[in-house]
């Protein structure tokens, strides 16, 4: 299986602090500093990183002359931090979000609200770094001294919340993520209303989840409802609404509704090219989401005018050595595997794992997908050795972040048994087959569109052995799934079709042999047809 790296609706991050007494908003120089803050918040949030590095820069130097137990220091240290956690400089911001919270907890202590806020975003930097077990203990500090202060605070609490559950969806705790998503929900929707753009952010979370565990209809209330909310409160054409439109157009693409999913895509482009400028990051998202669709479709010469662009976007605005950089070379790498370029897209693969390897370090989650990506290239070569050994680096990665049951890993465990069984060790195949659908059946559920994956290769397993009346009720119980995630008109699924009517026929039930080779026919007919139409139109 390959994949495509997914950018989906963040979390809170309390990213800028500026508490300043009203006593000391007459002076010029805090006046200055007041002004120099506000510009790099602003240069930030355009995704101008560069510009908000000078502009936070300049206004730390003149931090560092106020005396030490003046809080505008740790104000700066943080908004500096931030802007570089944005651009990949991880070590960096660790030591300046380090910095301010020490000046903090000497000013305040240790349980103040202001201190929460740095260890929030101290916690939300080894998030983006994959170190999740380093982030939980601080998000979980935050979360505990924003409860002790209610009132005010209740707000921050929400999003502590909030993050805490991006922390359980990230390492598959899926039913220990939707309660505090619901509790922060709640929080909102008695804090500012039910129409509130933070109610919206949750919403969104809460449906990523959903989607994460194969709910997709739920998932696209939840996301319908967010863009409802985004729509009336920030106007059609504002960025939050690209995002939303994004979210809903991944849970129809995971659908393979393609043609709904399409629409979302490429508004969210105009809206965000229009919106934000044509060199900002979250276009060069909305460009890569619009190019995986193009793809699925075989459009390749638009997929890759789309990724190249989201590439120099990535590049000028992030640097070349930006992990979001990288995503954009494995993307590329893809499309390079698509068209049948092995070279180029081994080339392009191994770019952006050794950026994601420098970056972020060699057992990084998100290197991970790079590396299954490339294994799968060699797989299609029958490279098999070079496939098995990435495809087991991949797992220890996934089994570190993620724990030892998790869907990914179930998808790992497919991919292994893949591998052994053209290395000819079927018994080590089988048995690897079992575990991912069990695994699967254990994280997802039994309906899950994902087991058809698992349950199909283990049948064609069991049709090389000739063990036909082992296979047939694999294929009885995939078929279903495979036509919930694919449609009913999908090619692949008129090939697993036709391979259980070959079944059939060795098990000598003729009949349903013919129905089945009947039902794909009529799907591989239609398809042509509708192929035909949209050519000509």
């Amino acid at each position: 299986m390959s994949h495509m790296i997914r950018v989906q609706d963040c979390r809170f991050v309390f990213a800028v602090s500026l508490a300043l007494a009203s006593a000391l908003a007459q002076t010029p120089q805090v006046n200055d500093w007041d002004t120099l803050s506000e510009q790099g918040t602003e240069a930030f949030n355009r995704g101008a990183y560069a510009d908000s590095e000078r502009r936070q820069l300049s206004a730390l130097a003149m931090a560092e002359k106020f005396t030490p137990s003046d809080d505008r220091l740790a104000t700066s240290l943080s908004n500096l931090g931030t802007t570089y956690r944005a651009q990949g400089r991880y070590a960096e911001a660790d030591r300046l979000y380090r910095r301010a919270l020490e000046l903090r907890e000497r000013s305040f202590g240790p349980e103040d609200p202001q201190v929460a806020i740095v260890v929030n975003n101290l916690a939300t930097l080894y998030h983006a770094e994959g170190k999740w077990a380093a982030a939980e203990p601080l998000f979980r500090r935050a979360l505990a001294i924003w409860e002790k202060n209610p009132g005010s605070n209740d707000q921050h609490v929400a999003a502590a919340l909030n993050n805490l559950a991006g922390i359980y969806r990230a390492t598959g705790r899926y039913a220990e993520a939707e309660p505090l998503y619901r509790r922060a929900l709640a929080i909102f929707e008695k804090v500012f209303g039910p129409e509130d753009v933070n109610v919206a952010l949750v919403l969104s979370n809460l449906g990523v989840l959903y989607q994460n565990e194969g709910k997709y209809d739920a998932a696209s209330q939840l996301h319908k409802h967010a863009l409802a909310i985004r729509e009336r409160t920030l106007g059609p054409d504002h960025p939050d609404v690209a995002a939303a439109l994004s979210n809903l157009g991944d849970v129809y693409r995971s659908q393979w509704r393609m043609a709904d999913a399409q629409p979302l895509y490429e508004r969210a482009v105009t809206i965000r090219e229009k919106s934000l400028g044509p060199n900002h990051p979250q276009l060069a998202e909305s460009l890569e989401r619009l190019a995986v669709l193009y793809k699925s479709q075989q459009r390749y010469s638009e997929t890759g005018q789309l990724l190249q662009r989201a590439l120099r976007i990535d590049e000028k605005t992030l640097g070349p050595a930006h992990p979001r950089t990288a995503t954009a070379l494995n993307n590329l790498g893809q499309l390079a595997a698509a068209q049948g370029k092995y070279a180029d897209a081994k080339q392009l693969y191994g770019r952006a794992i050794s950026i994601w390897e420098k970056a972020l370090g060699p057992g990084h989650p998100d290197l991970a997908p790079g590396l299954i990506n490339l294994a799968t290239l060699y797989q299609s070569h029958h490279k098999y050795a070079e496939a098995e050994a990435l495809y087991q680096r991949a797992m220890r990665i996934e089994e570190a972040h993620l724990g030892p049951v998790h869907s990914a890993i179930a998808t790992n465990l497919n991919n292994l048994a893949t591998v052994a069984y053209h290395r000819h060790r079927h018994g080590e195949s089988e048995e690897l087959y079992r575990k991912s659908i069990a695994m699967f059946e254990q994280t997802l559920g039994p309906a899950t569109p994902a087991l058809a994956d698992p349950l199909l290769n283990l049948a064609a397993l069991y049709i090389s052995e000739h063990r036909f009346a082992d296979a047939a009720p694999l294929f009885k119980r995939a078929l279903p799934l495979r036509e919930a995630a694919l449609g009913p008109l999908h090619p692949k699924l008129a090939d697993a079709i036709e391979s259980y009517a070959m079944v059939m026929r060795k098990l000598e039930e003729y009949a349903e042999a013919e129905k089945l080779q009947a039902q794909a026919t009529r799907i591989r007919v239609r398809t042509a047809l509708r192929a035909d139409t949209e050519a000509g139109a």
